[in-house]
Order: structure tokens, then C-alpha cells, then sequence
């Protein structure tokens, strides 16, 4: 396995173990240069951010790294202006070598972090934690597979992490997968160009499993080949019975360039979502977190953060743990000054204070774009761009009906708002540039 790839599988790890605010700013800078005498070496932009990380995040690198099959036992971190001492050398089979089988469970990649005792019930996820309550004790009967759907950072990756922690306390005979679908499409294709027998020992690891959990699933879309073999890997075992639990941000019929066959199969599972949290259930989220960090946070400070942050759990996690930094940092207590301080660059909009017209004013701004251009009825292709993604965000923010986005364009038909809708959702799944334009314009509209 090559730095690139064990980093890859490192990042899925640690996503749900730093919290988001931690993650975007320390660990996703970072970049693989290699392997060197079975260390991975691992460059940070600054010898600022070095020092950090290390302080900080090493001892969760570690951990990261010992739960990657066939990676290193070792690994360091060197600053940009530190990479010319190194001349880090891929370990590689030869043409004439059979690859490493992979090995058949992944259980070790479950996060003991995340279970049923630490996840906030409330009425936006009552169903999905139901569901994948009886998973947990009886796989491979009750509702296989399942499949869950919700908006980012809402717990998806949480209550799977749950299901697989619950199954391997009560029955550890069992062999469990954990995967993000980015980690399952990377291995497909290297089982595919690597050494003779090594898809035979891909397909060996994934269709040999008691409890398969794929997330994301939403980015197999356009990927014929992969979507053939999450078909067959399907197919082997639900006739053998065995539990797979798919994730995804949007429900299947939704998930653009999607083969039928495969549609077809999770959309005859059980399929349960995950609803942005009310006020009461992100309060008890915060107290839950406060009560884990062992620090006493007032009430009404954290009121204030549920009512300024409510569309992404991870977010505001985010802010608590800022509140928490700022607090120790300036050796004080928190309070209402800290947690203000704290929000200054997290404060969000609710949708009820979001309107149509702000959202295409904002596209067009950050395209450069006349707002006439965009609502009229131009067909140059940046223009068509950038009003199919303010199409997109008027439906995702707004949750309005496609007929009535539809007016805010010249009265376009409800199937233009619909195709315009996929095309976004499909350009977001396999396109680097398409998803920061549209988070880069939701950030703007949100932190106005």
C-alpha cells in the first residue's frame, strides 16, 4: 500500500475522531511524502503547524495509523522546508510478486468512541437509532440492509460506528467492515492494476464479512465499474445473510448516474433518515459533550451556541471546543464573552432568515456574474454553472418545491430545477472545484 492511499484511509479514520473545527485546520493541510525504512513521513505546511500537530494530534496519528492494514508501524512529521532531507522510497511489488492479501476484517477501523450510550436521541434521528438498534442485535434478520440518509454532520458515521461496536461486544466471532465508499473505490482500483490475484483477495475481504458498512455511497455515483462490484458484493451477501448498512447524504433515488440494479437494492432496504437536530436535542448534544470534557459550561451559554448554530452537529461541536480552548487559554471561566468570541467566526443564518434572492445574489457574486444573466436565459456555459448550482441551493437551503424555484428563473419547468439538481450533485461527487464553490458560496450566504 502505497503513502498516498494509507494516508487516505488515516483521514476517514480521523474525521470522526477530531472534531471539525481541529480536522479542517490542523489534519487535512498535512500531505503524504512517502514511506522511508517502514516510516510514513508526513509534511505540514509550516513549522508553526508542526509544532501543533504535534503537540496536539500525534498520539491520534498513531492511533490512525495502527488501525491501516498493511501500513507502517511508524510515521513522522516534517515541515515543507524540512522535505529536501528526505528521499522517501515506495516499497512496491514486483510485476512477478502476488500483492499482499488484504486482510479480512476491519474492525479494528470501528471508533470505540462513537457507541449507543453517547449518541443524543431526539426526534430528528428517533428511527435511524431504532433501526439500528436491532442491527446491532440481530444482524442479517431484521432490516437488511440498511440504509441511512441525512445532510453532513448529522451522525450517520456516528450510529454506524455504534452498530459496530455493539456487535463486536456481543458477538466478537463476527468479522465487520467499516469503509468509506472513497476507501472501497481506492482499493477496487488497485486490486484491479496491482499484482495477479489481488481483486480476488479484494472481493475475498468484502464478501467474506458478517457486517458490511459502506458510507457515502453517494460518491460511487458515476463509477460503473465500482457500482458492478458493490452489485455483486450485494448480492453474495444478502443470500448469505449477512447485515450491510449503506450511508449517504441524500436518499437513493437521489444519488445521480446510479446503475438500476443498484438503486434498486437500496431502495428495497430500509431507509431511514437523519433531520437537522431541534433546539432541546442540540442543547443535550452540547451537555452530553460538555459533560465528556469535563468542563462546566453555563446554560445559557450553551443556548446561545444551539441557537446560532444549528445545521451541522460537527460545527457546532466545533464551537464548543473553541469556547473550551478560549477559556483555558485566557485561564478564566467560560461565559457569555468567551462563547460571542468564539461564534465570531461560526455565526450562521437560520433559513428563516435566508431568502431566494440572497442566495442568487451570492452565486452571482461569486462567479462575477450579472444576477440578469443568471435568471435570464443565457447559455454560456459558466452562466448555466452558476445558475444550476444557485438552482441546487435555493432547493437544499430552502427546501422549497422545484416548481417553486423554478420562478425565481424566468418561471423554468420543475424538470429543469430537477436536472439542474443532479448535475450539482453529481459535479460535487467527483469534482474538487464544483464542491468548494458550493461550500464556498453556503459559507458566505450562512456567515453573512
Amino acid at each position: 500500500m502505497d503513502a498516498e492511499q494509507i494516508w487516505q484511509d488515516m483521514l476517514s479514520i480521523l474525521e470522526v475522531e477530531v472534531n471539525t473545527l481541529g480536522f479542517d485546520v490542523w489534519i487535512k493541510p498535512l500531505r503524504p511524502l512517502g514511506i522511508e525504512d517502514g516510516i510514513l513521513v508526513l509534511v505540514s505546511p509550516t513549522s508553526a503547524s508542526k509544532s501543533e500537530v504535534v503537540s496536539r494530534y500525534m498520539p491520534l496519528l498513531k492511533g490512525a495509523l495502527r488501525r491501516v492494514d498493511g501500513a507502517p508501524s511508524e510515521l513522522t512529521l516534517i515541515s515543507e522546508d524540512e522535505r529536501d532531507r528526505y528521499s522517501p522510497r515506495e516499497s512496491e511489488p514486483k510485476k512477478t510478486e502476488k500483492a499482499a492479501p488484504v486482510s479480512s476484517s476491519h474492525a479494528s477501523n470501528i471508533n470505540p468512541k462513537y457507541n449507543f450510550e453517547n449518541f443524543v436521541v431526539g426526534g430528528c434521528n428517533k428511527l435511524a437509532h431504532a433501526a439500528a438498534q436491532a442491527v446491532a442485535e440481530n444482524p442479517g434478520t431484521l432490516y437488511n440492509p440498511l440504509f441511512i440518509y441525512g445532510g453532513v454532520g448529522l451522525g450517520k458515521t456516528h450510529i454506524m460506528h455504534a452498530i459496530g461496536n455493539a456487535v463486536r461486544m456481543s458477538m466478537s466471532n463476527l468479522k465487520i467492515v467499516y469503509v468509506s465508499s472513497k476507501t472501497f473505490i481506492n482499493e477496487f482500483i488497485d486490486s484491479i492494476r496491482t499484482a495477479k490475484g489481488a481483486n480476488q483477495d479484494f472481493r475475498d475481504k468484502y464478501r467474506g464479512v458478517d457486517l458490511l458498512m459502506i458510507d457515502d455511497v453517494q460518491f460511487i455515483s458515476k463509477k460503473p465499474s465500482t457500482q458492478e462490484e458493490i452489485f455483486h458484493t450485494f448480492e453474495e451477501l444478502q443470500n448469505a445473510g449477512k447485515q450491510m448498512v449503506f450511508a449517504s447524504d441524500c436518499p437513493p433515488q437521489e444519488i445521480p448516474d446510479l446503475d438500476a440494479r443498484v438503486k434498486s437494492r437500496f431502495a428495497s432496504s430500509l431507509v431511514v433518515d437523519i433531520q437537522p437536530p431541534d433546539l432541546e436535542t442540540r442543547i443535550a448534544i452540547l451537555q452530553h459533550k460538555s459533560q465528556e470534557a469535563k468542563t462546566n459550561i453555563p446554560a445559557n451559554v450553551l443556548e446561545y451556541i444551539a441557537e446560532n448554530v444549528s445545521s451541522n452537529i460537527r460545527e457546532m461541536e466545533g464551537v464548543l471546543t473553541k469556547v473550551i480552548f478560549l477559556a483555558k487559554l485566557s485561564e478564566s471561566r467560560v461565559d457569555m464573552d468567551i462563547c460571542k468570541q468564539a461564534l465570531g467566526d461560526y455565526r450562521v443564518q437560520t433559513c428563516e432568515e435566508i431568502t431566494a434572492d440572497e442566495i442568487i445574489d451570492y452565486t452571482c457574486k461569486y462567479f462575477n456574474i450579472a444576477k440578469a444573466d443568471v435568471v435570464g436565459k443565457k447559455k454560456n456555459k459558466e452562466i448555466v454553472e452558476a445558475r444550476q448550482i444557485a438552482m441546487y441551493l435555493i432547493y437544499d437551503m430552502l427546501s422549497l418545491p422545484m416548481i417553486s424555484v423554478g420562478q425565481f428563473f424566468g418561471g423554468k419547468e420543475h424538470t429543469t430545477v430537477l436536472h439542474a439538481r443532479d448535475r450539482v450533485v453529481a459535479a460535487m461527487a467527483n469534482d474538487e472545484k464544483t464542491r468548494t464553490a458550493v461550500g464556498d458560496i453556503k459559507a458566505m450566504i450562512l456567515r453573512k
